[in-house]
């Protein structure tokens, strides 16, 4: 057991407790311990000690970054926060306390004074036959890790094969989704199977066959068109086929099948298609929209002013967008994050809270070597100007290890990529259907 700790005593230190540490849990740590400094404790539960920079997930995946490039020390980037290692999995608005499993199967329990729901995302599944049991979501480390060592795998077992069929198969990469993710790993794709065969002449002149899928009409359908047709573009001319209006129907071990009848021979099915909120959303037993969490523009839970919630957990009023809400982006939730931070300590006497309102300043989306695609201020990049636009704005955005990630960056360009598998994470240690993506081995709480 890791104890019961009793909530806060009179005349003590006031205490919050952040729950996650993703773009919006770190951003309210941050932001809070910034305002109220050692006046308030301030505890962060997050089953990992790292914040994962989402965004470059796919370079862990295509081997051009270390995966602990993008995992940041929480403790490091947080100093004067209290990391508690836990998968949070009670909220007890009555007596005011948190209940969570820590990574060796013991309990916990919290007090609060003030709470603030970060939970984030998990992956989205859809009643496919198949899906479930064959195809691999992208949402942590494990996942990428697992991709690349299953792809580098394929590659390894085609070269030995001598059944023609059995070769294509393993040389045939299905993504399933055409938004941000799915249209990074499918870029990236296509230049770590390129660098796999370099060196295996058995695979001389055999395709290396990458399929993307979207019922949508285009590639990434919630960003501007001019950035689509970019990104569009690039995965053509590496080969990519990319089939809109199209999605997988039946999923199997050696085989999918599309929704227009087609069935597609291979052992590769990566499963990109959307997140929807983490599962202890629902089991907190408040009003939600779409599944996240119902809150005011000032982040704070209707009829529980102690309960503050942001990120892809909330279901966040469009101030600029009357009657909509906000879109589950890294973005709105660093946003979110900082400004739950502030009226955090607004309730605590620490300065005054604000509404959230938010314009977008442009994306970016990297699709690998020397292609990206940008709008910042809304003006459209491609090429270099882009990827100089991308790799700068992500390392801004990134709280620690912009020098080691730069470096990845120069030695990627000027050396030929590691091409081994390391066989640390197998198929049954990153299951689709789970609430813990960022953990090998745990299926946590299954979805509905």
């Amino acid at each position: 057991m890791t104890g019961t700790q009793p909530g806060t005593e009179p005349g003590a230190r006031q205490r919050v407790v952040i729950v996650g540490g993703g773009f919006a849990g770190h951003s309210a740590a941050r932001s809070l311990s910034a305002r109220v400094g050692d006046a308030v404790e301030i505890v962060l539960v997050n089953p990992t000690d790292y914040f994962l920079y989402l965004p470059l997930l796919p370079e862990v995946a295509a081997g051009v970054l270390d995966p602990r490039r993008v995992t940041v020390s929480l403790s490091a980037t947080l100093p004067g926060v209290r990391l508690v290692l836990g998968e949070v999995d009670s909220v007890d608005l009555a007596r005011r306390r948190i209940g969570w499993a820590d990574p060796e199967g013991g309990r916990g329990e919290l007090g609060y004074d003030r709470l603030v729901l970060a939970a984030g995302s998990v992956n989205k599944l859809l009643p496919i036959p198949g899906i479930a049991e064959h195809a691999h979501g992208f949402r942590g480390i494990p996942e990428a890790l697992y991709l690349r060592d299953h792809i580098t795998r394929q590659v390894e077992l085609a070269s030995t094969s001598q059944d023609p069929r059995e070769r294509e198969a393993r040389c045939t990469f299905v993504v399933v989704g055409a938004g941000y993710t799915g249209t990074e790993v499918a870029a990236q794709g296509p230049l770590l199977t390129d660098a796999l065969v370099r060196n295996r002449p058995e695979l001389h002149g055999q395709r290396m066959r990458w399929m993307l899928l979207d019922t949508a009409p285009r590639v990434l359908p919630d960003l501007d068109e001019r950035l689509s047709r970019t990104a569009d573009r690039v995965l053509r001319e590496r080969g990519v086929e990319v089939r809109t209006g199209e999605s997988v129907e039946e999923a199997g071990r050696e085989c999918v099948r599309l929704t227009n009848g087609e069935e597609v021979p291979t052992r590769t099915l990566v499963w990109c298609v959307g997140v929807r909120p983490d599962p202890l959303v629902e089991e907190v037993g408040l009003p939600t929209q779409k599944g996240r969490l119902c809150v005011d523009a000032q982040l704070t839970v209707p009829d529980h002013p102690d309960v503050f919630a942001c990120g892809d957990a909330a279901a966040v009023p469009d101030l600029t967008r009357p009657g909509e809400v906000t879109a589950m982006t890294a973005q709105h939730a660093v946003r979110q994050g900082r400004l739950a931070g502030n009226n955090v300590a607004a309730s605590l006497g620490f300065g005054t809270p604000r509404r959230y309102r938010h314009h977008h300043l442009g994306f970016v989306v990297e699709l690998g070597g020397r292609h990206a695609a940008a709008n910042p201020l809304h003006v459209p990049l491609s090429g270099l100007p882009a990827k100089a636009v991308t790799r700068g704005y992500h390392l801004v955005s990134m709280p620690g290890n912009r020098t080691r990630t730069a470096a990845d960056w120069l030695l990627e360009a000027v050396l030929p990529r590691q091409t081994v598998q390391l066989g640390l994470v197998r198929a049954p240690n990153v299951p689709l259907e789970t609430a813990s993506p960022e953990l090998a081995g745990s299926s946590g709480k299954p979805h509905s």
